[in-house]
């Protein structure tokens, strides 16, 4: 099992910038496929992007596609979000999540409490 802690979040003005990254332990890291996904205030969690385990694929919600960009070291067990033209409405809570976990989550609607994830606030 990958165990992942998110750090990176921040508060950012409209049309900035920030990085996300993901740091994750265990030695499967390189065969997962990953995904980041984000909870805003009174929502339910959103999937926004993933990538292969190799790196090469990459897939974006239409929310963000365009201005985010997923990307991986697996020599370092690193998982990235680069997020530009930040939006107020990416105000949220995002996580970093293998593709064999996140599917329970939007199935339950709740990212599991021992997940902190890093905030996102994105306001003028």
């Amino acid at each position: 099992e990958v165990h992942m802690v998110e750090s990176g979040g921040g508060l950012v003005q409209p049309g900035g910038s920030l990085r996300l990254s993901c740091a994750a332990s265990g030695p499967t890291f390189s065969n997962e496929d990953m995904s980041w996904l984000r909870q805003a205030p009174g929502k339910e969690p959103e999937w926004i992007a993933a990538i292969n385990d190799a790196g090469i694929s990459t897939y974006y919600a239409d929310s963000v596609k365009g201005r985010f960009t997923i990307s991986r070291d697996n020599a370092k067990n690193m998982l990235f979000l680069q997020m530009n033209s930040l939006k107020t409405e990416d105000t949220a809570v995002y996580y970093c999540a293998s593709d064999l976990t996140w599917p329970e989550w939007i199935r339950r609607g709740v990212i599991p409490p021992e997940r902190q994830g890093t905030q996102v606030t994105v306001s003028s």
